[in-house]
């Protein structure tokens, strides 16, 4: 068998965003392909886009299994999984960046760089999104971004991270 691993970006800024977040992830570790290996700690965030909640953000890593299936399709099948899930969870896209109960990005699967109509990878805006790069370089410091071959650590360097705040598992 064989596997890829896969970054993903976690957000929730409606209803108990917190409580959201991780039972998405116990969901998606409930998939038989598809293993969480790793979450960071989860983050306040301010939102981008029209005037709404705060954010909780966070970033996992997951192994995902690809028997038959090239890394791209078993990418577009990891990427249907993450929609079903926001799906699960009431994700309604009314406006873009406007307000959701679950957002679930792939950011980075394995090495690899893909443009089709429905996914891109490395995700496009992962780059310029302190709430992203922050969570992702705590816990994989060193995964190079294929297409500016600079590691997590080196990216979230080049942007202001200030509005990402650490929140306590208490809150």
């Amino acid at each position: 068998m064989n596997f890829a691993q896969a970054a993903i970006a976690l957000g929730s800024n409606l209803g108990d965003s917190l409580a959201t977040v991780k039972t998405a992830l116990e969901l998606l570790d409930s998939y038989p392909s598809i293993t969480v290996k790793s979450h960071s700690s989860w983050y306040q965030t301010a939102p981008v886009g029209p005037p709404q909640p705060n954010y909780i953000n966070g970033c996992a890593i997951l192994t995902v299994e690809n028997t038959e299936k090239t890394p791209a399709q078993t990418a577009e099948l990891l990427m249907q999984t993450l929609l079903n899930v926001e799906t699960q969870f009431g994700r309604v896209r009314r406006e873009r960046w406007g307000p959701r109960t679950l957002d679930l990005d792939l950011l980075l699967f394995d090495d690899l760089i893909l443009k089709t109509p429905t996914l891109e990878i490395p995700h496009p805006r992962m780059r310029e999104r302190a709430f992203v790069l922050v969570p992702l370089a705590e816990i994989v410091p060193h995964w190079i971004d294929p297409v500016s071959g600079k590691d997590m650590t080196q990216l979230v360097e080049k942007i202001d991270c200030f509005g990402v705040n650490k929140i306590s598992e208490d809150e």
